[in-house]
């Protein structure tokens, strides 16, 4: 006698599936909690994940590079490492942080057991129409922002290290290869420092604390931190530039009014930095402003955030998650019953 599953008799009914009732509606910062499978260490498996993978990912790149080097010829620094000039070693650090985005989408995946769409808004998804629109918004401002900025003394910002004795040409093929490498990673670069700082650091704090002013002032100050230390004022606008993306970031329940402001800012001060000799290459940034020009880029980005809180409550953007769209755990397979013949 063998035992086989018998078809006369049905399997043991699955377990009903997570009501979907029994998640909240949510808000951006807390979409942590959006599948009912939070727990207190996930956050911080998740933030140690990240930081692994970052330097995973910066590793793969300069390995990448060095072999590329080798085989190309490229000269060696005193540390033989190959050498790529400006335009090359900008690249490669735009294309390090680029390749945070897949890293962070990996945390939320493997530490949290969320969808990874949920880092980019409550609807679980970006929404690219909503982008288009503050990416229109953003540019004008931050024209107008950069082009007053070029106007102010160079004591007060209006120079940098690259260009201190005047601005030369850059000649049309840097130019060109430069603005080329600018215009194909920056949107990715700066798309992914909002994965990981409104998107990623702002949920994992949110985990844990109901209250949005406590999720989004820890990474505005670590977003200013990871830009180095230059002057006090550089600080302070890094660090408004983060409270106000994160702002945005929940009071519109998704990260694409940050990444709008993020990469047309980026895209137009490389863009513009490419035409200049040398400047590609300076390893200043937002961090090393003088208080005039931290003024003009204040009252830019609270202008930006103005204007954009004003179209999503015209447009009735969704700020917070749908439960009808959450995710149910799948249920386990039944086990079929065994019956002897």
């Amino acid at each position: 006698m063998t035992a086989t599953p018998s078809p006369a008799y049905p399997a043991c009914p699955a377990p009903p599936p997570h009501p979907a009732s029994a998640v909240p509606p949510l808000p951006y910062h807390r979409l942590a909690l959006v599948t009912g499978r939070h727990r207190w260490w996930r956050p911080l498996a998740g933030t140690a994940l990240l930081l692994a993978g970052a330097v995973a990912a910066s590793l793969v790149v300069l390995l990448a590079g060095e072999i590329a080097g080798a085989i190309l010829d490229r000269p060696v620094d005193e540390d033989g490492f190959h050498v790529w000039g400006g335009i090359g070693e900008t690249g490669v650090a735009l294309l390090s942080l680029a390749l945070l985005t897949p890293v962070v989408f990996a945390a939320a995946h493997w530490a949290q057991r969320r969808p990874a769409g949920t880092l980019s808004s409550v609807t679980g998804r970006l929404r690219w129409r909503w982008l288009g629109r503050c990416l229109i918004v953003a540019l004008p401002l931050v024209v107008a922002s950069l082009g007053i900025m070029l106007l102010l003394p160079e004591s007060a910002g209006g120079g940098s290290e690259a260009t201190a004795g005047g601005t030369e040409w850059a000649g049309w093929p840097n130019f060109l290869l430069g603005l080329a490498l600018v215009c194909v990673l920056v949107p990715f670069q700066a798309s992914a420092e909002e994965y990981a700082f409104r998107g990623w650091l702002t949920q994992a704090v949110g985990a844990w604390c109901r209250s949005p002013w406590v999720a989004i002032v820890p990474q505005a100050l670590l977003f200013a931190a990871a830009h180095g230390w230059g002057t006090p004022w550089g600080f302070a606008d890094l660090v408004v530039f983060g409270l106000v993306a994160g702002v945005l970031t929940v009071r519109t329940g998704g990260l694409e009014a940050a990444i709008g402001l993020h990469v047309v800012n980026n895209l137009l001060a490389m863009g513009l930095s490419a035409a200049i000799a040398g400047a590609l290459a300076s390893e200043e940034t937002a961090a090393d402003l003088d208080r005039l020009a931290v003024g003009v880029d204040v009252v830019m980005l609270l202008g930006y955030a103005a204007i954009v809180l004003r179209l999503a409550a015209r447009r009735r953007i969704t700020a917070v998650s749908d439960p009808a769209s959450i995710p149910a755990p799948a249920p386990a397979p039944a086990p079929p019953v065994w019956v002897s013949r």
